[in-house]
């Protein structure tokens, strides 16, 4: 197969715009960038290295970058980049500059910290090319892991989508995919809410206590340690056993499609708030709603840390940050889910639709496209 007929694939009446593949000889970067639509202006995405990312992979990102932007009303459009490489192993400086070298003269594709990166990351890209979001403070940014943007969204889609299906947060039980920079804020703002935490896990496993999890106990092991397993008061399992944990609401805070057709009958859960990028494929997801598991998709859910990164873009503070976060992503789950139960449809197929209109709409605005 040619490559153009592989490339093409993923093409459709939104995007993308473009797939570009980068590759320096000296110190053998390898990365994948996809500006998947800019109807409404340059794309904003994340900037993901892993050592298996994938074409396929980045797009999907970056379409879901597409739909967030257009969901939050945000005057950007949808992109992702992917470095092949392991963090833990490479020289992540090193790496990070040759890239932003690499994107230089992509001027609509604005990157931001993703799986992988962070806010040092966008510093060095700044440094290079002064094209960046999810700075450190010290530039001037609103560094959007410190102050967990994305973890404050999740807690607020939440509060609301509990109330369509009658579901009390004071106790109710959570368990969390992925204890890293999305899911320890998640858990801190839903223990205020009376949202008990009784299991987490990482790369490493999954620690479990049916009677809760003491969380700043838990974050102080897992930033000492490395992991949640070193926990002690609690029941230590293979991280692919969370799945298996019966509970009222579960967050998937890590890497893509955790709950695929495969494994979603395993998942014991009332409600399902997508934390992280793709966690679940889309068959999974109607599988899970059929099962009554409500299911809200990650362009609505997750979408915290790209408003504050359009909001530091365009100079605003944090204080405004958090307050477009609330109120952006309370309307959006509440318009969703009155959609969803009114008409009996899917969530994510209901969400698509929202967002394809809007970005369909701000693309007959713009002659070439």
């Amino acid at each position: 197969m040619e490559i153009t007929e592989e490339l093409f694939k993923y093409t459709d009446e939104v995007g993308p715009e473009k797939i570009i593949h980068i590759y320096e000889p000296r110190t053998r970067m390898r990365a994948i960038v996809v500006i998947d639509n800019v109807a409404a202006g340059p794309a904003i995405g994340g900037v993901r290295m892993a050592p298996d990312v994938t074409t396929s992979e980045v797009f999907r990102l970056s379409r879901a970058m597409t739909y967030k932007n257009a969901m939050a009303s945000l005057p950007h459009g949808g992109g992702k980049s992917g470095i092949i490489a392991d963090p833990k192993t490479v020289n992540k400086e090193q790496v990070i500059r040759t890239f932003a070298r690499g994107i230089k003269n992509l001027e609509e594709y604005i990157p931001g910290p993703d799986m992988g990166t962070d806010e040092a990351s966008m510093a060095y890209i700044y440094d290079e090319i002064a094209r960046s979001v999810g700075l450190p403070r010290e530039l001037g940014g609103i560094p959007l892991d410190e102050v967990g943007a994305t973890g404050y969204g999740l807690a607020e889609c939440t509060a609301v989508a509990n109330e369509y299906i009658n579901l009390d947060l004071n106790g109710a039980r959570l368990t969390i995919e992925g204890f890293g920079n999305v899911g320890k804020p998640a858990a801190r703002l839903l223990a205020e809410k009376g949202v008990n935490l009784i299991a987490a896990s990482d790369s490493k496993g999954t620690i479990y206590n049916q009677k809760g999890l003491d969380i700043e106990e838990l974050i102080r092991i897992k930033e000492a340690a490395g992991s949640v397993i070193n926990y002690k008061d609690g029941e230590v399992m293979k991280a692919t056993d969370l799945l298996m944990i019966s509970t009222d609401i579960f967050i998937p805070a890590a890497r893509p499609d955790v709950i695929t057709e495969a494994n979603s009958d395993v998942l014991d859960a009332k409600l399902v708030i997508e934390g992280a990028n793709i966690p679940i494929s889309e068959a999974a997801e109607k599988m899970l709603h059929d099962r009554g598991i409500l299911v809200i998709p990650d362009f609505v859910a997750n979408a915290g840390g790209v408003i504050t990164a359009a909001v530091e873009y365009h100079g605003g503070t944090e204080a405004a940050a958090f307050e477009r976060i609330k109120s952006t992503i309370r309307r959006n789950t509440k318009q969703i889910l009155d959609k969803v139960y009114s008409e009996k449809r899917y969530p994510r197929e209901t969400a698509i639709d929202i967002a394809k209109q809007r970005v369909q709409k701000a693309m007959r605005y713009r002659e070439w496209m």
